[in-house]
């Protein structure tokens, strides 16, 4: 496999509306955005405002967009989606590790990185945990979809002192039966 590229998304709205809408997102709210609802997020500021953008290259191809929010706060959470062709080739745990660096290695020392995902996305559950994200916490009907249903969410979490030392500290969320 040949090495990705992760690099900031730019004034790029063509390559940003093709991605988008010429990919299927099954375990994100809108599985087909449109062209209009991209665009209008575009120039409202939506991958600018509080967030950071980039896209995952392989060999010049854009196979990959991360999206990190919140990236004023010391707590940060990010999306991450591939292009068809691409999923299942390994990438997600490169550019989930590239996402982990990248923040902590931040000046103002980010505290931790959330991750939320649908329950059903089970190629994502394994790569957050691949990575050495915890599961802390499963939220019943958490996830509104645009066609009306709702799904079950899990949130990992990557905190800075398992990040610098390199371990998975488990959390005691059944020490206490409430």
């Amino acid at each position: 496999m040949s090495k990705l590229h992760i690099r900031k998304l730019d004034n790029e709205l063509a390559e940003l509306i093709s991605f988008m809408t010429n990919n299927t997102w099954d375990y994100h709210t809108d599985p087909k955005p449109r062209k209009e609802q991209i665009e209008k997020a575009f120039r409202n500021g939506w991958y600018q405002e509080d967030r950071e953008a980039f896209w995952v290259e392989h060999d010049k191809d854009k196979i990959g967009l991360i999206i990190i929010h919140d990236i004023s706060d010391t707590i940060t959470l990010f999306d991450i989606r591939f292009a068809n062709h691409a999923r299942g080739k390994g990438y997600g745990k490169i550019a989930v590790s590239w996402i982990v660096d990248y923040l902590f290695n931040l000046p103002d020392k980010k505290i931790r990185i959330e991750a939320y995902t649908r329950s059903d996305n089970l190629a994502m559950r394994k790569t957050l945990s691949n990575c050495g994200f915890v599961k802390e916490g499963y939220l019943r009907q958490a996830w509104e979809n645009n066609d009306g249903s709702v799904s079950d969410s899990v949130l990992y979490g990557m905190i800075r002192h398992d990040w610098e030392n390199k371990v998975q500290t488990q959390i005691e969320i059944d020490k206490l039966p409430f």
